[in-house]
């Protein structure tokens, strides 16, 4: 309903509860106004039905809603159910053009617009989280191993000639995947041992780069947020010797953007040396379904250069997940979600570690890691990957349990203890994290289970000792 039909209500309904009633709706339009003219993330969350207004509005603007459309060709956006079409809003084309992921869509100026009001959303939202020297960001339809292949691919196209990645190690399957998907070799560096900490090995990383020659180096692919023991790479450091041997730098920053440690970092790390785009997933970072990931960086034109090297259209999905996600919570919203998640890293650090010390393991001391956290499970013996899938068969998911020895191939590289980040870690562990949208209950169900776990299979290992000496 625009100005034109409010004029006629008083002729159907009483003045008075006219009047009510477009005062009403122009508290909606106004909110959606200031999104457009501003282009920011909202203070405060919208209620849904401004939400709801707000897109089916928009899908309008799409040829498939065309009240008398007559399309010919092979893509009109067509859905047969309409179950589907109302699980999308009636939004069936999908974002960009096969140029450019980023490029508005002549059948789709609804679709296309939401796609840049999220883009601008999140990059609000980057700057607001402690980024503000990111000029672009961009929602690629993809997660974020395959968007980091994206930044890989994009830099080849400036170094040519190089063949390699050089690649702090982390043992994570997509991280080494998007290396060799987009046909370069990486190069693993393994890290140092510090207390309990895996850290960055940046003698190492400077011997690799004078072994392989910068010009045969397409980039650094960096790290922050990983599984404890691992910590955050040392970003400053790296930053600095990418910028001093002109090689371009990529940040996996895969769950940190819902990290203030991890963006400082990035921050840092781009005022003093090199970072060329930094990646976060979206599932991770915003409470949305897996399928986006972010892609951000200081410089618009190699952003938009990322954007184009995305091969068709794409999804919208993810782009009107978020939207839709950062609306609803808005600015305000976010920050509470981080302050939460802080206050429950501090709560399941001291429960694990109460736990830890009734069995007598310990809490590996990993200060540097802001979000995983890992316990040794030296005492449990054989028994140790049991544990993992004791605690799966009992409805946990996300920990993990390492078991640091063994031989396995990944993507034609043979690694010694997968899954550890090291070749010769000293403890077996167990890991949890406190990311975003962990709650107290679930740390508090956590522990009691896991409590259960390892009683259990302390008892069992007993069992089998026992065993073994009565067969001696």
């Amino acid at each position: 309903m625009n100005s034109d039909s409010e004029k006629f209500l008083s002729k159907l309904i009483p003045e008075s509860y006219a009047r009510m009633g477009i005062e009403s709706r122009r508290t909606h339009q106004n909110l959606i106004r200031q999104l457009m003219e501003q282009r920011k993330l909202p203070a405060n969350g919208w209620p849904v039905k401004t939400i709801e207004s707000f897109l089916s509005e928009v899908s309008l603007m799409d040829s498939n809603n065309f009240v008398d459309r007559c399309g010919v060709g092979e893509r009109e956006g067509r859905v047969i159910s309409d179950l589907v079409a109302k699980r999308h809003f009636g939004l069936s084309h999908g974002i960009g053009r096969s140029g450019d992921i980023s490029a508005p869509q002549p059948k789709a100026a609804g679709s296309s617009l939401l796609s840049q009001i999220a883009n601008s959303l999140v990059l609000d939202l980057l700057k607001a989280m402690g980024l503000p020297t990111t000029k672009a960001a961009v929602i690629i339809p993809c997660a974020t191993g395959m968007s980091l292949m994206l930044c890989i691919l994009a830099l080849r196209r400036k170094r040519s000639t190089a063949n390699y990645v050089l690649f702090p190690r982390i043992d994570q399957k997509s991280c080494v995947k998007s290396i060799v998907s987009a046909g370069l070799e990486p190069i693993i560096v393994e890290p140092t041992i510090s207390g309990d900490e895996l850290c960055t090995n940046i003698d190492l990383l400077k011997k690799n780069i004078e072994e392989y020659g910068s010009d045969n180096i397409v980039c650094v692919m960096s790290t922050t947020s990983c599984f404890a023991p691992r910590v955050n790479d040392n970003l400053i450091e790296i930053s600095k010797l990418c910028a001093a041997m002109k090689i371009p730098h990529v940040v996996n920053n895969a769950y940190g953007l819902q990290c203030t440690k991890c963006l400082h970092q990035i921050e840092q790390a781009t005022r003093i040396g090199r970072v060329d785009v930094f990646v976060q997933s979206t599932d991770k970072n915003l409470l949305v379904p897996v399928g986006g990931s972010i892609i951000a960086g200081i410089d618009r034109c190699f952003i938009q250069t990322v954007s184009s090297t995305y091969p068709g259209r794409g999804s919208s999905t993810p782009s009107i997940d978020v939207l839709i996600t950062l609306l609803q919570i808005g600015k305000e919203g976010y920050l509470k979600l981080v302050a939460e998640r802080k206050e429950i890293y501090i709560y399941l650090k001291e429960k694990l570690n109460e736990i830890s010390m009734k069995y007598g393991e310990k809490l590996l001391k990993t200060t540097h890691n802001g979000i995983s956290m890992a316990m040794t499970l030296n005492s449990f013996g054989s028994n140790v990957t049991e544990i993992g899938s004791m605690l799966y068969k009992r409805l946990v998911c996300g920990s993990r349990v390492v078991l640091c020895q063994g031989q396995k191939e990944v993507c034609g590289i043979n690694y010694t203890a997968w899954g550890s980040h090291c070749n010769n870690y000293p403890h077996n562990y167990l890991t949890a994290a406190a990311a975003l949208g962990t709650s107290k209950t679930d740390v508090d169900v956590f522990i009691q289970r896991l409590d259960k776990v390892l009683t259990k299979s302390r008892g069992q290992n007993g069992s089998r000792k026992e065993e073994v000496q009565t067969n001696e």
